[in-house]
């Protein structure tokens, strides 16, 4: 984010405090999400390798294989259960979703958009945004914050809503829209590419697959090593489907455009009543993205 001291905006400190609580609760969700994704997965990799093997020990008559199959079931359902206790996907994109729409909230503040326009009396401003916090917290109840000795509304918040217009446009301008435009190109990118990487390690996985298949035909392994393929092609297809890199990278891509009409929008001189409906429209268009994503991360 562009340095708030060189144009009025607001810098991710500069935010309420139950925006960092929120941020930093979805972040740590959303590891514990993935993790157990992960574990999960490698666990019924190794459930169906150990299955396709037998590795007796001639001294006691015992499979170790089978041994290390039911363990690996065991360590299934134990990841189950967790995940079902404390559901991380739900903490992970509800905390996301507090946390964006906090952000936007201390932006439309901050630089006069609608519902806070710098012509309302300054107490009822404040009363409106504290309001509106308070209805998000209730409409969130499963995103489970640390404490914050944060302010509500910080001084750089009521600093920036005392500048003149032209004063805002830029900040609002460089802090929020070109910085969020930049925040889309870059993870459209990194989504396509590892879109790209994971569907080409399937396709040759796929190859390995059928190679596996003639080779069990032809009695040249006496395993079942395709098993073991699909299963490795089903938990690298459940994790794209986990992670989904080209969903998202076609969403971001879609709103970097519509980011770049806004600004082309919000560069124009405009009076103050017309700026104020003009963020609410920016910011409504960066929060349809944001709800599309949540809604395509319901558990």
């Amino acid at each position: 984010m562009a340095d708030p001291q060189s144009n009025g905006a607001l810098d991710v400190a500069d935010l309420p405090g139950l925006f960092q609580a929120a941020d930093g609760a979805s972040g740590q969700e959303q590891r514990s999400y993935f993790r157990s994704t992960a574990l999960r997965l490698g666990l019924a990799v190794l459930a169906a390798t150990s299955g396709a093997v037998t590795l007796e020990v001639q001294s006691r008559g015992i499979d170790a294989a089978a041994i290390v199959t039911t363990l690996a079931f065991v360590g299934v359902l134990v990841v189950d259960v967790f995940e079902l206790q404390t559901r991380p996907g739900v903490g992970w994109y509800q905390g996301r979703a507090l946390a964006e729409s906090v952000k936007t909230l201390a932006w439309r503040y901050a630089v006069g958009g609608a519902p806070f326009p710098v012509d309302l009396p300054p107490e009822e401003t404040e009363n409106r945004f504290l309001h509106r916090l308070e209805s998000l917290l209730r409409d969130l109840p499963a995103v489970v914050t640390a404490p914050s000795r944060a302010p509500a509304i910080t001084t750089a918040m009521r600093d920036l809503r005392a500048r003149s217009l032209a004063e805002r446009r830029q900040a609002y301008l460089t802090g929020r829209i070109h910085d969020q435009q930049n925040w889309y190109v870059t993870r459209a990118d990194q989504h396509g590419r590892r879109a790209n990487r994971l569907q080409t390690a399937g396709l040759l996985l796929e190859i390995l697959g059928v190679a596996a298949a003639l080779c069990e035909v032809l009695r040249i392994v006496t395993f079942d090593l395709a098993g073991i393929i699909a299963a490795t092609i089903a938990a690298l297809a459940a994790w794209m489907a986990g992670k989904q890199y080209r969903a998202n990278a076609t969403a971001y891509t879609l709103a970097s455009h519509e980011l770049a009409i806004i600004h082309a929008r919000l560069e124009l001189p405009v009076p103050e009543a017309e700026w104020s409906e003009l963020v609410a429209d920016a910011e409504a268009a960066i929060s349809r993205e944001h709800t599309t994503w949540r809604a395509s991360h319901r558990h």
